[in-house]
């Protein structure tokens, strides 16, 4: 009989850390790879965000804090909500978590019964179905098409809602596609849940501030009728490279607030206090940087973009943001070239031509495959080279 529990068994590990754990297993045999499979800006973080850290230490402050987190920290992240989003909330509709994946479990786990439903349109971040089932949940798949660039619809919305619906999850601009809601979407998928007064929505925000082509980030909490019952999670990790800090933020109802704090009390407890001072500076300190690695980023996507178009049996949409393509490999899963699946083209892809992407499948969506550029140019061309040989010696 196994030790381990019945709930673990409903999920999987996460396919982007093991795409991400077997080309680091390989570079450290000697293979040359080149791994497109992790989120994570390679800019280091600020120095003025370092120094605010080295700061806490110096002045003592790597004492326990408050659960949920600093009031400072609470207070800058009040102020950015106000700022960039023009949202008001209360420091007690603020909580502070160990990265926005903890902030995501806690709300589910806090939250999510026995048979209630999570909306969650494909293709999706990987983790979000396996934490809705730890919750004992049951994820409601709904399938975006590549013609409405990946997005929901408010038709498709409308149809996924039932009786047992409780939440729905929107993460704009998205992981893995980089698509972004505008604001006129956004509206229109808010008339579908205003009819729906039960329903909760958890808005991923974690991507706001890389955007590209004068795309305008907006989030649904900003519809009155909705903020009530909206929780809006973001982070530091992204914009401000600090995947390695942990910590990420939400902002919604009291009652929910008070809930994740609740679960969080038993589990991790407080996040680093000296992550939480380093937070704040990166909220409250110059924010010059962030527009400057952002159009490095479009650099890329660039030529990401331009590059996966030119190779014969690829196709891939333009995102508004994020640091993604999703690219189709459809036409090359054929009898010629014996791939059945994206799963066949990425072993293939990384056995042949050591390039580390992740297949569509496990964002929900079989038939394509996710690149992060959010690497080097160097990188990125040597990259694009390699798909490209191997997708040409498959033909």
């Amino acid at each position: 009989m196994s030790i381990v529990s019945n709930t673990l068994k409903r999920i999987k590990p996460s396919p982007t850390i093991a795409v991400t754990s077997k080309a680091r297993e390989l570079r450290a045999a000697g293979k040359d790879v080149i791994g497109l499979g992790a989120g994570e800006p390679d800019f280091d973080t600020p120095d003025n965000i370092k120094e605010a850290a080295i700061k806490a230490i110096n002045k003592g402050d790597t004492k326990y804090t408050a659960v949920d987190g600093t009031p400072a920290l609470k207070k800058a992240i009040q102020e950015k909500f106000k700022r960039e989003n023009n949202l008001s909330y209360d420091l007690n509709q603020i909580t502070v978590g160990t990265g926005g994946k903890q902030v995501l479990y806690n709300a589910f786990m806090a939250t999510v019964n026995k048979g209630d439903e999570v909306i969650i349109p494909a293709p999706y971040w990987v983790s979000y179905p396996d934490i809705i089932l730890l919750a004992g949940g049951k994820p409601k798949i709904v399938k975006c098409e590549e013609k409405d660039n990946f997005k929901l619809t408010p038709s498709k919305l409308k149809k996924a809602i039932s009786k047992k619906t409780k939440w729905i999850i929107l993460n704009s601009p998205s992981n893995p596609t980089g698509s972004g809601y505008t604001k006129t979407e956004i509206k229109n998928l808010a008339e579908v849940l205003k009819k729906n007064k039960k329903i909760y929505i958890l808005s991923d925000d974690i991507y706001e501030h890389i955007t590209y082509d004068n795309f305008k980030f907006s989030t649904i909490a900003e519809i009155n009728e909705l903020k009530g019952r909206t929780l809006t999670m973001n982070g530091v990790s992204k914009s401000y490279s600090m995947t390695g800090w942990r910590i990420g933020y939400a902002a919604g109802p009291v009652e929910i607030i008070k809930a994740i704090s609740k679960i969080q009390s038993q589990s991790t407890s407080n996040p680093s206090s000296i992550s939480q001072a380093a937070a704040v500076e990166a909220l409250n300190g110059t924010q010059d940087f962030i527009p400057k690695r952002a159009n490095s980023f479009k650099e890329r996507r660039d030529f990401v973009v331009n590059s996966l178009n030119n190779i014969k049996g690829i196709t891939c949409l333009k995102p508004e943001g994020a640091f993604y393509v999703f690219p189709s490999c459809k036409n090359l899963l054929n009898k010629k070239t014996k791939l059945k699946s994206d799963t066949d083209f990425v072993q293939k892809l990384l056995e042949q031509a050591n390039v580390a992407v992740v297949q569509g499948s496990a964002f929900g969506l079989p038939g394509y495959f996710r690149i992060s550029y959010a690497t080097s140019m160097e990188n990125l061309k040597k990259a694009m080279d390699r798909i490209k040989n191997f997708c040409e010696g498959l033909n």
